[in-house]
């Protein structure tokens, strides 16, 4: 499978719990962290609720 690479570049202050429990599950625990994780859809459903704070590229 494809692989993306996630960055997140925006603080968790201020969100939602929610949307602060996406991004441990992302495997995002702080600023400008990066992650590659494979193009599934369970992942990209996780990318699109904190869109906001993440940026995505291919890896």
């Amino acid at each position: 499978m494809a692989q993306i690479k996630i960055k997140q570049i925006k603080s968790r202050i201020n969100c939602p719990e929610v949307q602060k429990r996406t991004l441990d599950c992302l495997g995002l625990k702080k600023m400008n962290h990066t992650v590659v994780k494979e193009d599934t859809p369970s992942v990209m459903g996780m990318v699109n609720r904190v869109r906001h704070l993440v940026e995505v590229t291919n890896a």
